[in-house]
């Protein structure tokens, strides 16, 4: 076992990142939970490993090709570095490995304290924010309902941050305070608005608003190859590459 593996703090980070993004539909197979909200995401629609005891390899990739082949969806296993334990059984099954992302991890402690006007927060999203969030990502009608089913679905504590222009919604994302951890998803301007800081002043609003709850750290999630997205987090203290995850499928399209 890797030193990354029994690491309590990645596990607690690898656990507010699914409270963050959580699945309408689960089930717990052998130590590993299969996901299943439906919509395009992967990260809900994915077999994601637990911490502690995880059955045997083929045993779980079976019961989870079998549980999705009930769905109708193909199987679809997430393969974080601090439980590899499927990856070279599904690689010899045939699964391609692909969409490679990091999890960064971001100190608090040094935080602008400075509050951003602009910014505005609420505990849950308008339409005006639904409506920019399906437009950034060009969604369709059952897309955004399984977004706004997941959106609420979030047990902890969260927060919403835009900046509007003519009352239209042009940036946003989401933060999910996870006991000391501050969570920051669904990052996006829209592209009339870009290369003007927006995203940047969303998240760092985020950041103050779960710094003053009590977190003390922040964590977030991007697929590797994003550089531009990279490093805007950079700027902001994500500068920590705590450990990698990539997908597996046999159909990657």
């Amino acid at each position: 076992m890797s030193a990354r593996e029994e690491n309590p703090l990645a596990w607690t980070v690898e656990e507010a990142c699914l409270n963050a993004w959580p699945s309408r539909r689960q089930r717990l197979v052998g130590g590993y939970l299969l996901r299943a909200s439906g919509g395009p995401s992967r990260r809900p629609n994915s077999v994601n490993p637990l911490p502690g005891l995880r059955d045997e390899p083929e045993a779980v990739i079976a019961a989870c090709e079998a549980a999705y082949a009930e769905l109708r969806r193909p199987a679809l296993f997430r393969v974080p570095e601090i439980a590899p334990d499927l990856d070279a059984p599904l690689e010899r099954r045939g699964y391609a490995a692909f969409g490679r992302s990091l999890t960064l991890l971001a100190d608090l402690a040094t935080l602008d304290a400075a509050s951003d006007p602009d910014v505005a927060l609420a505990p849950s999203p308008d339409a005006a924010w639904l409506i920019a969030r399906a437009a950034l990502n060009a969604a369709d009608a059952e897309t955004s309902r399984v977004y706004a089913e997941m959106i609420r679905t979030i047990l902890a504590p969260k927060a919403f941050a835009a900046i509007r222009r003519d009352g239209a919604v042009v940036a946003m994302a989401y933060g999910v305070l996870d006991r000391s951890l501050v969570v920051i998803e669904s990052v996006g301007t829209l592209e009339a608005a870009r290369g003007q800081g927006l995203a940047r002043r969303v998240v760092a609003a985020l950041l103050r608003w779960g710094r003053a709850r009590g977190g003390r750290a922040a964590c977030l999630q991007v697929v590797a190859d994003n550089a531009p997205a990279r490093r805007l987090y950079a700027g902001l203290g994500f500068d920590r590459e705590f450990f990698s995850y990539h997908y597996r499928s046999r159909d990657p399209a």
